[in-house]
């Protein structure tokens, strides 16, 4: 059941090495959000304002691949600040860029982050919104720290759909990351919708594609 794991928790669950992390996230966006590296490039890598911050950064995996598209989009550099609640995952991500500049890390909590209102000009929540055990708190402390006209990009995890055997191996894969406490729950689509515009932002843009569901959302300026 969902509810069943505290913030640390959760956090002592991700105390595994980055590696481990990086080949287990790979395994279950393939069968649990039934999705691929490319849709999540196309769809984050874009949402990069001036001062960006990525929430639940993790190891820096796939914040690494994000600004690898960028470059590779010819986009422009931009302040990045990471925020992570497993200190484990978050030490990997400090590796990883300890030699790029205008990154800072931070451990934190979705909820209670300390940074003043309006800080930020975008915010990527990946792979992580379904992993925060105060959800409608995490998505109030992203809304304050918005600029107004910011944009937060995330990506849900939803209950399983689809066609046998697909679905059951979705569904598995999810209870074993809910009882490791890596999972706090899948969520219906009007669900995490209503939360989302319950927390005061307004919907950009949006799909479902495979168990996940794609937001771009908007802070009213």
């Amino acid at each position: 059941m969902p509810g069943n794991k505290t913030r640390e928790e959760i956090a002592a669950a991700y105390k595994s090495d980055p590696w481990w992390y990086d080949v287990r996230g790979f395994f279950i966006l393939t069968f649990a959000y039934n999705s691929t590296l490319p849709t999540q490039l196309a769809f984050f890598g874009p949402n990069f304002g001036p001062r960006h911050l990525e929430l639940a950064c993790g190891t820096g995996t796939l914040l690494e691949l994000f600004l690898k598209w960028r470059r590779w989009k010819k986009l422009p550099q931009v302040e990045i600040v990471g925020v992570d609640y497993a200190e484990s995952m978050l030490a990997g991500a400090v590796h990883r860029f300890r030699n790029e500049a205008g990154m800072t890390f931070l451990h934190a909590d979705a909820a209670e982050m300390p940074f003043e209102a309006a800080s930020f000009d975008t915010c990527n929540v990946a792979n992580a919104i379904h992993c925060l055990p105060d959800v409608d708190g995490g998505l109030r402390g992203v809304f304050r720290v918005l600029r107004p006209g910011g944009t937060m990009a995330a990506n849900v995890l939803l209950y399983p759909r689809g066609i046998w055997p697909f679905r059951q191996i979705a569904g598995a894969i999810n209870r074993w990351g809910m009882k490791k406490g890596i999972l706090y729950t899948p969520y219906e689509r009007d669900d995490i919708r209503r939360r989302i515009l319950a927390a005061g932002f307004e919907i950009v843009n949006e799909r479902v594609g495979g168990n996940c569901y794609d937001v771009l959302a908007r802070k009213p300026a």
